[in-house]
C-alpha cells in the first residue's frame, strides 16, 4: 500500500519552504509521496496576482524534477468549481482504487479551522492528517489535538510565504534564495510577477 501525502496549494509560486515542509513529511513520517496538489484557480474570483493553472502547475513540476518521491498533480484542474477536498479524495480514490492511501498534509493553522471544511468528519474517519507546526500558536480544539487520525510531524518551522516573494519581487528585491533555482529561472523567464 502506497502512503501518499496530499500537499494542496495555489503555489503561487512554489517555494523552498513548501519544499523543506514536503521532503521532511516523506523523509521522516511512514509517507512513501507526497503530491503537491495545485489548487486551480477559482473562477468565481478574481484574482490577478494568481498566475495561470499551468504555468504554477509548470514551477511545481520544475521545483520536484530531481525529487523522485515528490510529485506535480493536476488533479484538480479537471474537477467542477468552487471545489472540496472531499470531492477531491473522492476522485482520487475512484481512479486509484487499489494500492494507495490518501492523508492530507496541512500547517497547524489550517488545523484550526479544519472543523469549517465540508464533511470535515468523513475526511478525518477516512483520512489520516499529517500536521507541521506553524510559529504562530493558536488553540487546536481538544477533539482534533488528540485524534488517532492526525500526526503532529516535527518538521522545520518554515515562515516564507509566496506573497511575500511575489511583493518583494515586484518591488525590486533579490528573492532568489527562497526559490529553487529551477522555479526561479522560469519565474525570470516568463517576466511573472513584476
Amino acid at each position: 500500500m502506497k502512503q501518499v501525502g496530499l500537499y494542496f496549494g495555489t503555489f503561487n509560486p512554489i517555494h523552498i519552504g513548501h519544499l523543506v515542509i514536503a521532503n521532511h513529511m516523506v523523509e521522516f513520517s511512514d509517507l512513501d509521496e507526497v503530491w503537491f496538489v495545485v489548487t486551480p484557480k477559482s473562477p468565481f474570483k478574481v484574482k490577478k496576482t494568481l498566475l495561470d493553472n499551468n504555468h504554477r502547475f509548470q514551477m511545481v513540476y520544475e521545483a520536484v524534477k530531481d525529487f523522485p518521491k515528490l510529485i506535480p498533480s493536476k488533479i484538480e484542474f479537471d474537477l467542477p468549481q468552487p471545489n472540496y477536498t472531499i470531492n477531491t479524495l473522492i476522485h482520487l480514490e475512484e481512479k486509484y482504487p487499489e494500492g494507495y492511501r490518501f492523508s492530507l498534509i496541512m500547517g497547524e493553522d489550517n488545523l484550526q479551522s479544519f472543523h469549517k471544511w465540508k464533511n470535515y468528519e468523513l475526511i478525518l474517519e477516512r483520512h489520516q492528517l499529517y500536521v507541521y507546526p506553524r510559529i504562530t500558536k493558536s488553540e487546536t480544539p481538544d477533539n482534533l489535538r488528540e485524534h488517532p487520525n492526525i500526526h503532529w510531524i516535527d518538521a522545520p518551522i518554515m515562515e516564507i510565504s509566496s506573497t511575500f516573494i511575489r511583493k518583494q519581487h515586484k518591488a525590486g528585491k533579490n528573492i532568489r534564495a527562497m526559490l529553487p533555482d529551477t522555479v526561479w529561472k522560469y519565474m525570470d523567464e516568463m517576466n511573472f510577477y513584476k
